[in-house]
């Protein structure tokens, strides 16, 4: 599926500089890094929430994993959950999977973690599987009306996997003859 024409007149119409990526079908940030060949902490993480009966649009960067609690004291609030995917696209009146970074296109507030404000340039979702976004961070920030930011993230623990070494083949020794060599005259 294509980003949505909406997104894109949005985009010019406010005179954004960004960049379409085209690419394999993905579903996850991780699969979104190792397609375009960038680092985590530049690909964004959209995720919605639901905090005090309100929706958020939350980037963190990829690198990093959203702190429900952190999000909450930054919200003021006693409880942030994460709706699933049906309750999300109930909410916003979209189909499943096709869910923007940009908040005005689906009418939400948007927060923005602090270490993402860090990274020069990022990618983002654009709400098709095989069409990202790229954009200065900066520039996103400046086209997303009034976001609310602050640090609700924790360091992701990645499991490195190790490389397994090759089993050493061992030369396999002759079994020793207890047998006494003969004597010949």
């Amino acid at each position: 599926m294509a980003i949505s024409k909406k997104l894109i007149k949005k985009l010019d119409d406010l005179s954004a500089k960004y960049e379409i990526i085209a690419h394999r079908k993905v579903y996850t940030a991780y699969d979104a890094a190792q397609t375009t060949k960038k680092k985590l902490e530049q690909i964004v993480k959209t995720l919605m929430v639901k905090a005090g009966g309100t929706y958020y649009l939350i980037h963190v960067p990829a690198n990093k994993n959203l702190n429900l609690d952190k999000l909450a004291k930054v919200l003021d609030v006693k409880k942030v959950t994460i709706p699933n995917e049906k309750q999300i696209a109930t909410a916003l009146n979209i189909k499943p999977g096709t869910l923007t970074a940009f908040g005005f296109m689906h009418k939400v507030e948007t927060i923005i973690d602090k270490n993402l404000l860090k990274v020069k340039k990022a990618v983002f979702s654009s709400g098709s599987l095989t069409e990202s976004i790229e954009m200065p961070v900066k520039e996103f920030a400046k086209i997303t009306d009034d976001y609310i930011d602050g640090v609700f993230t924790i360091a992701k623990k990645i499991k490195k996997q190790k490389k397994q070494k090759p089993k050493k083949k061992s030369a396999k020794k002759k079994p020793k003859s207890k047998a006494k060599p003969r004597k010949t005259k």
